[in-house]
């Protein structure tokens, strides 16, 4: 009776998990990344010049099932919140937890602005956080039953999760560190942990293959990260965000990671605090962003909610639940996309300081991922519309160049069923898709600078600008080029060599 008790609540938290997504993910367009993971995934490769494969699997499984649609492309990663939960659940338990620990813990996830925001949007982060809380059950089993054969199933783990974003890399180093420190380093001598790590290479190797016969794109892509990204990245911000991205679970995490830090009888699994404490060094010591420790607080939110049925006396267990209710209803615009622009754009005024800091360390009206999806039908449509008006004479050869990989994927995605050819771009892996060459051809041109078009064409239109104030983009005009002039194709075929020419 207790066990299906149990499983009846883990099904009910799983189903809320769902919904919240289900109801809310097609309210906004696509974020421009996912137009770009979607681009990714109709040209199949082991490697991408910003990501691994896994992602453009994922965006060709699901496009293949569902349609060319925004429901498509946000379904998994709002399965695989749903699917997260069951894994938190199943740490609770594997910890000796009771159901009190499994909502907390559940509760803790759900209502988390991060993971909510993370589960909503078509990204690798999602199936990122995903492996890295699969990898924290794993270990947690491989500790509880000395079960060496647990290291195949967590280089597995980890291979496949290499293969989705690169960053776990954090967690793998930080977590060999960490059982250095403690007495399951023992396990390190089993021929399974050698096993596992061969196992976990071939998984890899395909994609380090690729990467090595592009001249290692991996690096490039994170020196320009360093260099526009990363830069902006302060010590004060970085630690003060692991307090804000789940602030309604506050208490739950804090609570698990200074338990199993200080406290003798929870020694057993204090490898997972210290590999918490590590990885949060690492990312810090080499300047990546805050939310690459988000892996790590689903977790803590197992370890959490056992300590506080443990350890909090019952009123305190139920207050948790509680605040956590409470903390979290102020932020559910900004964790799902359950208002419009315009009032999201009011909504943010009081805390804008923190919630609309881009990347570039600037504060705007929205935060960025909101301003990411917007815009991107409108731009689409301008080109759909006249390209359809066009007789099909002037169809045949026509060419698109888009600035940016947004663009270029957003036509790319909304053209298809239109028609339109295939854009060109050289913006990440768009640039190694771009033909080396072309006739001279009419071209649709989407880019600020358009400078160097008054020498390739004789004729330059602008048919449409977009006028959205909440597109990142506002204001982008679209150029329609025609009589274009015989240096056309000597000036492509050197742009695009010289672009190439990075990755030879």
């Amino acid at each position: 009776m207790q066990y299906k008790r149990t499983e009846f609540i883990v099904a009910g938290l799983a189903i809320l998990k769902l919904c919240f997504h289900l109801f809310t993910n097609t309210n906004y367009e696509l974020h421009r990344d996912a137009l770009l993971y979607y681009s990714l995934g109709q040209h199949l490769d082991w490697g991408y010049l910003s990501v691994p494969p896994f992602v453009a699997v994922i965006a060709r499984f699901s496009t293949w099932i569902f349609g060319n649609t925004t429901f498509a492309l946000r379904f998994f990663p709002a399965v695989i919140g749903t699917i997260s939960v069951v894994v938190i659940a199943r740490i609770v338990k594997e910890l000796k937890g009771g159901n009190i620990a499994i909502v907390i813990a559940a509760l803790a996830f759900i209502f988390s602005p991060s993971y909510l925001r993370s589960n909503t949007l078509f990204q690798p982060v999602s199936f990122n956080q995903f492996f890295w809380l699969l990898s924290g059950y794993l270990i947690i089993k491989l500790i509880n039953t000395r079960e060496p054969k647990y290291w195949i199933w967590i280089f597995v783990v980890w291979g496949i999760g290499f293969l989705n974003k690169y960053s776990i890399a954090f967690f793998i180093v930080s977590f060999i560190a960490a059982m250095l420190f403690t007495e399951h380093r023992i396990l390190f001598k089993s021929k399974y942990f050698f096993i596992g790590g061969f196992i976990g290479v071939l998984i890899i190797l395909p994609n380090l293959l690729w990467q090595h016969s592009y001249n290692w794109p991996l690096v490039n892509h994170m020196h320009e990260l360093q260099k526009n990204q990363f830069a902006n990245v302060s010590v004060a911000g970085y630690i003060i965000d692991q307090f804000i991205m789940n602030f309604p679970g506050l208490i739950i995490w804090m609570t698990g990671l200074i338990v199993f830090l200080f406290y003798k009888s929870e020694k057993k699994f204090r490898v997972l605090a210290y590999t918490y404490l590590f990885t949060v060094f690492f990312i810090l010591f080499l300047r990546g962003k805050p939310y690459y420790t988000l892996g790590l607080y689903s977790i803590l939110f197992g370890l959490g909610g056992y300590a506080i049925e443990k350890y909090y006396k019952p009123f305190w267990k139920y207050t948790t639940l509680v605040l956590i209710i409470i903390f979290s209803l102020p932020m559910m615009p900004l964790s799902l996309p359950i208002m419009s622009h315009e009032k999201i754009v009011e909504y943010t005024k009081p805390t804008a300081e923190f919630t609309n800091r881009w990347e570039d360390g600037k504060v705007y009206d929205l935060p960025q991922d909101y301003a990411d999806m917007s815009g991107w039908k409108q731009l689409s449509s301008i080109v759909i519309d006249h390209f359809n008006a066009l007789p099909d004479s002037s169809k045949d050869g026509c060419m698109i160049y888009a600035g940016n990989y947004g663009q270029a994927g957003a036509l790319f995605f909304y053209g298809r069923k239109h028609g339109l050819p295939e854009p060109v771009s050289f913006d990440d892996n768009f640039l190694l898709w771009a033909p080396d060459s072309i006739d001279r051809v009419n071209m649709y041109y989407i880019e600020y600078d358009i400078s160097d078009l008054y020498i390739l064409y004789d004729s330059i239109k602008t048919i449409g600008k977009v006028n959205d104030p909440y597109f990142r983009e506002n204001g982008l005009e679209v150029h329609y080029c025609t009589n274009p002039k015989d240096i056309l194709q000597e000036f492509y075929a050197n742009d695009v060599k010289e672009e190439k020419s990075r990755f030879q």
